[in-house]
């Protein structure tokens, strides 16, 4: 085995390790003996890759964004971009440990020295850049202020996962987020245009049928 492909496996496997710990009891609850251990590698091998449990804590940070990957291939962008963004972040919150984690750091972002507040922003940002193109093409009502939509939609959503996770562990999640979208689509999107939005995400409405 090269030794690139050594060291990127190692990478993963303490990403996986911190993601675990992270997830089940937070950042301050992780110890970076435990992280080690689930890993099975050295300490010295973590600082090779990471500087610090806050190093470990920004790289999955970034795990959440792997959602937008889908987004270089839509040529308009708009509206039910944003539900299959978050439709797509609910399966994940559902399936994949380093998303869980992620989304928990940043949650607790005073708990360690880099605060994660740019993580909110960025997913403001990206709905409000979707939202603009929205409401251009008529899909969203013109009293609509944009920007304020996007607020709405990540505070919405990040509520929803939260209460989600503590009643049902995630597990109706998807289906919470689809009501969250059904309920907005009522009130932002003239009449004449609702049947074009799929509140339960494209995936799932092409798996439906």
């Amino acid at each position: 085995m090269a030794r690139q492909e050594r060291a990127e496996q190692t990478r993963n496997a303490i990403l996986e390790a911190a993601a675990s710990r992270f997830d089940a009891v937070g950042f301050l609850g992780a110890s970076l003996s435990e992280i080690l251990a689930e890993a099975g590698v050295t300490k010295g091998a973590l600082y090779f890759h990471f500087k610090s449990k806050e190093d470990l804590a920004d790289a999955l940070i970034e795990e959440q964004f792997t959602v937008w990957d889908p987004l270089s291939a839509i040529e308009s962008p708009g509206l039910q971009t944003v539900i299959d963004l978050t439709q797509g972040m609910a399966a994940s919150l559902q399936s994949d440990v380093r998303v869980r984690a992620s989304i928990r750091l940043v949650i607790e972002q005073g708990s360690f020295i880099a605060p994660a507040g740019n993580a909110y922003r960025r997913w403001i940002d990206t709905i409000h850049g979707c939202l603009v193109a929205a409401k251009a093409a008529g899909d969203v009502r013109k009293e609509i202020n944009a920007h304020d939509l996007a607020v709405f939609v990540q505070a919405s959503f990040t509520g929803i996962q939260l209460s989600s996770q503590v009643l049902t562990g995630r597990g109706d999640l998807t289906e919470r987020t689809t009501f969250m979208w059904t309920t907005i689509l009522n009130s932002v999107v003239p009449p004449r245009r609702l049947h074009r939005f799929a509140p339960q995400g494209t995936q799932q409405a092409a798996a439906a049928v």
